[in-house]
């Protein structure tokens, strides 16, 4: 086997190796630049953090907006309704209904005095305690019961899609 072979295969020299990794270096270096100081991960990071805040606050302007203008879309349509009922409803059946709803007001009226008669006071104090934290509790309280209501209407909802 002779020597000069390899070469002459175009086998590099050290010199050209060294070459072709100071290229290699200088591309690099180019390419992925100085690396970063701690004091700019954080910088950095700050500056990410600032951007999702600012994002997050426009979604949430966005969503309170949309929000109250369903609400006010669906007042007025139940707003409609109602005078179109009782547009549409004869006044023999008003004079019923208002009747029936004065009984029903007084019925409630002694029931309730009824039940507050007949009530142990031990349970009348326990109630009332109950009573007061949910008073205290109330936007919680309101929060769970809405987010209830939407999840009960979309299950409702996937069910017709099926």
């Amino acid at each position: 086997m002779n020597d000069e072979a390899p070469d002459q295969l175009g086998t590099p020299t050290p010199e050209e190796l060294r070459e072709q990794v100071e290229r290699a270096h200088d591309g690099l270096a180019r390419t992925v630049g100085p690396p970063a100081s701690e004091g700019d991960l954080a910088a950095q990071a700050k500056e990410k953090a600032a951007v999702v805040r600012e994002q997050a606050a426009a979604v949430r302007e966005q969503a309170a907006g949309k929000a109250a203008a369903a609400s006010d879309r669906l007042r007025e349509k139940t707003e409609r309704a109602a005078r179109a009922v009782e547009d549409r409803t004869p006044e023999a059946v008003r004079e019923k209904t208002a009747q029936a709803a004065a009984q029903v007001r007084e019925k409630t009226e002694q029931a309730r005095r009824y039940a507050a008669d007949r009530t142990p006071e031990p349970l009348r104090e326990k109630t009332d305690r109950a009573l007061t934290a949910a008073r205290a509790n109330r936007a919680p309280l309101l929060a769970g019961g809405a987010l209830l209501v939407v999840l009960l209407l979309i299950r409702r909802s996937r069910g017709r899609n099926r």
